[in-house]
C-alpha cells in the first residue's frame, strides 16, 4: 500500500498565466493498493458527489498511464481518495489528482521514473505545468514547456508570506474559463503582463512584498473571467483595502487569493463578506505556502 500527500496549488498569481504557481499547505491524500484484479475507488471529503469511481477517474487514469509507460501490470487496484481540496474552484484539484496518481503508481511499480520525468508526464496529462509543477515540487515554481519537457525554476516562498483564500460555493470548469479568453491580445496588454510577471518573479525571489500590489496586476485573463465570478472586482478591491499585499483570481477561479504578511484573518473575512454582498456564499481560510510538494507518507510492501 502506498499513501501519498499532494498539496493544493494556486496558479497564475495574477500575470503569470499558465507559467507560475504556488503550493499551499492544504492537502489531498491518495492511497493505492494492488489487487488480484478489478478496480475499487473510494472517495471521502471534497468531491464525494462528483468524482468518478470508474476507469474515467483522474487518479486511476494517471496511474494507468504511468504503468503503461514503464511496462508494469498492477493487476487490479484499490484507490482511496481523502480530499480536502475543493473541486473546480481554482485550487489545483485536478493537478493533485494527476500528481497523486503518478507518484503512487511510480512507487508501486518500483520508482522507475525520476521527478523530472514525473513532472513532464504530469504536464502532458494536465495540458500545462503551472499547477502540476508546484504540486510535485512545492514552493513557487516558474515553468514553461519546450518540446514536451518542462523547464522550471523553483523559488522558496518569502518568509512571513501567507495566503487568504475566499472559495465561492459554485464550480467553475477550467474549460469554460478558457473559452472566454481571446485568441489575440493587444501589444499594450502583452507588454503590461510581461513587465508585471518579471517584477513578480523578482519580488517573490527577493521578498519585496511591497511590490506585489503592482506585480500581481493582469490584463490577459482576469478581465475576461470577471463575468464568470460575480463580485470578483469588488472582492479584489476589498482585499486590497483590508491590507492585502497583492490579490488575484486563483487559477481559472472562482476562488480568489490575497497575499499578505499581516491581518490575514481580517482580509479573509472581508473577502467572504464581499462575496456575500454580491449574492455569493463563500468560505474563507488562511493558508501558508508549502515549500514541500507531493510526498509519500506511507509505503507498505508486505500485506498487513
Amino acid at each position: 500500500m502506498v499513501r501519498v500527500q499532494v498539496p493544493a496549488t494556486t496558479a497564475n498569481l495574477g500575470p503569470g498565466f499558465d507559467c507560475l504557481g504556488m503550493a499551499l499547505k492544504f492537502y489531498n491524500i491518495v492511497e493505492m493498493v494492488r489487487l488480484p484484479g478489478g478496480l475499487v475507488i473510494e472517495v471521502h471529503g471534497e468531491g464525494v458527489q462528483d468524482i468518478a469511481r470508474d476507469e474515467s477517474n483522474v487518479v486511476y487514469r494517471a496511474a494507468m498511464y504511468l504503468f503503461k509507460q514503464v511496462g508494469f501490470d498492477p493487476g487490479g487496484l484499490r484507490i482511496r481518495l481523502i480530499n480536502h481540496i475543493p473541486v473546480a474552484r481554482g485550487l489545483g484539484s485536478s493537478a493533485s489528482a494527476i500528481v497523486g496518481g503518478l507518484m503512487a503508481a511510480n512507487i508501486l511499480s518500483g520508482n522507475k521514473l525520476s521527478c523530472r520525468e514525473l513532472l513532464n508526464m504530469a504536464s502532458q496529462l494536465e495540458g500545462h505545468p503551472d499547477n502540476v509543477a508546484p504540486a510535485l515540487l512545492g514552493g513557487i515554481v516558474i515553468s514553461t514547456t519546450v518540446e514536451g519537457e518542462v523547464r522550471y525554476v523553483k523559488i522558496d516562498p518569502p518568509p512571513g508570506l501567507k495566503v487568504a483564500v475566499a472559495i465561492p460555493d459554485f464550480h467553475l470548469n477550467t474549460r469554460a474559463a478558457r473559452e472566454v479568453l481571446p485568441q489575440h491580445v493587444s501589444l499594450a496588454d502583452a507588454v503590461f503582463n510581461l513587465g508585471r510577471v518579471a517584477l513578480l518573479a523578482a519580488a517573490l525571489q527577493q521578498g519585496k512584498l511591497d511590490l506585489l500590489a503592482t506585480a500581481m496586476e493582469d490584463r490577459l485573463h482576469q478581465p475576461y473571467r470577471a463575468s464568470l465570478v460575480p463580485g470578483m472586482k469588488k472582492v479584489l478591491a476589498a482585499a486590497r483595502l483590508a491590507g492585502a499585499r497583492g490579490v488575484c483570481l486563483s487559477g481559472a477561479g472562482p476562488s480568489i487569493i490575497a497575499l499578505a504578511d499581516s491581518n490575514l484573518e481580517l482580509i479573509a473575512r472581508v473577502m467572504k463578506d464581499t462575496f456575500r454582498e454580491s449574492g455569493i456564499m463563500a468560505r474563507a481560510m488562511v493558508l501558508e505556502p508549502s515549500p514541500v510538494g507531493a510526498r509519500a507518507l506511507e509505503i507498505k510492501t508486505k500485506p498487513s
